[in-house]
């Protein structure tokens, strides 16, 4: 928190927001969404808080630093409402996806590193067919066109034979869903990462994508652990409060 607040000491929603960096309009919604216990009220209506809101608050924007704020809120409302399985539930999802976004990017690696050099026929021009590439990859022409169909590859097509034309992005293209295959990964896994191939102009600049990938994925890391550090705190002194701040 951003100072000390001794127990027992009565807040205003100005002394929440200055101690978080907030607008005080900002405390009441977080208040009134849940994500912090309800305030009680002078005779006048005006709102008071306590401690124990200034570490619910700390919680909530630390968690929101790991989980996102959707998630953040969620587990908040849960832990407020006595619901504490629920928060726990929702804390395993968050964590659980960040395990599966980093599968993800260590298969994009493996991929990457395991890319053998190109052994496909192709023309001068750098075009190749489905047959050649598909011995050179060492898949059948109709593994091909089952790629092709879920947006993996986007060969064109000769306009005087109709056959699939096969250039060097879409080799690319091809190779990387190869391997990526072989790692045991659906189709339709391997589709938005193709995507994310294509929008950084091929392998390359996605290398340096991929440095910044892992570097979120470690902060967002670290982050649940301050979150989850806060929580813990929060949930801690909630439990010796909830019969005098009710």
């Amino acid at each position: 928190m951003g100072h000390n607040l001794q127990s027992g000491e009565r807040l205003r929603p100005i002394d929440l927001a200055r101690a978080h960096g907030l607008s005080t309009q900002a405390v009441r919604n977080y208040e009134e969404a849940g994500i912090l216990p309800a305030a009680a009220r002078t005779p006048h209506g005006y709102r008071t808080y306590t401690p124990l809101h200034g570490r619910a608050l700390g919680a909530f924007l630390a968690l929101v630093r790991g989980h996102g704020h959707r998630a953040a809120a969620s587990i908040m409302r849960a832990v407020n409402e006595g619901a504490a399985d629920e928060a726990f539930r929702l804390l395993d999802e968050s964590h659980a996806q960040l395990l599966e976004d980093r599968r993800t990017l260590r298969a994009v690696e493996d991929a990457l590193r395991d890319l053998e050099p190109d052994t496909t026929q192709s023309t001068p021009s750098g075009t190749t067919f489905i047959g050649p590439l598909a011995r050179g990859l060492g898949v059948r022409s109709a593994t091909l066109r089952k790629w092709e169909r879920a947006g993996l590859v986007r060969p064109r097509r000769d306009p005087r034979t109709g056959y699939r034309v096969f250039d060097e992005a879409d080799v690319r293209d091809a190779r990387l869903a190869h391997q990526l295959r072989r790692g045991g990964y659906l189709l339709e896994q391997i589709a938005p990462l193709i995507a994310q191939v294509r929008s950084a102009g091929g392998l390359q600049p996605l290398e340096a994508a991929l440095t910044g990938w892992r570097a979120r994925l470690t902060a967002r890391g670290r982050a649940m652990l301050t979150g989850a550090a806060e929580l813990e705190a929060y949930l801690r002194d909630r439990g010796g409060a909830v019969v005098w701040l009710m």
